[in-house]
């Protein structure tokens, strides 16, 4: 399904997925998601995963501009998370 917005063609989505990466410097958890054809994207960060999946579900929202925006949103974590014990 095809959908005008923003004066372009904007393919409606079911699921998008994001890359998770920790920055090193701030050890913030980062996820980034490149629209197809070059048409813009997303990139936003959390201090943790919880902190992290409200950003995305904002930023999603805000993107897609609430109407459009994918049913699913999928998280691929680049390098596997450490939990510690204590």
């Amino acid at each position: 399904m095809t959908e005008i917005a923003r004066g372009s063609i904007v393919e409606a989505m079911d699921e998008i997925t994001l890359q998770v990466q920790r920055d090193e410097d701030s050890g913030w958890l980062v996820a980034s998601w490149d629209a197809p054809e070059g048409s813009g994207g997303i990139t936003t960060q959390g201090k943790d995963l919880r902190d992290l999946q409200e950003q995305i579900i904002e930023a999603v929202a805000l993107h897609f501009d609430g109407e459009h925006a994918p049913r699913r949103i999928r998280l691929h974590f680049i390098s596997d998370p450490i939990l510690l014990h204590a």
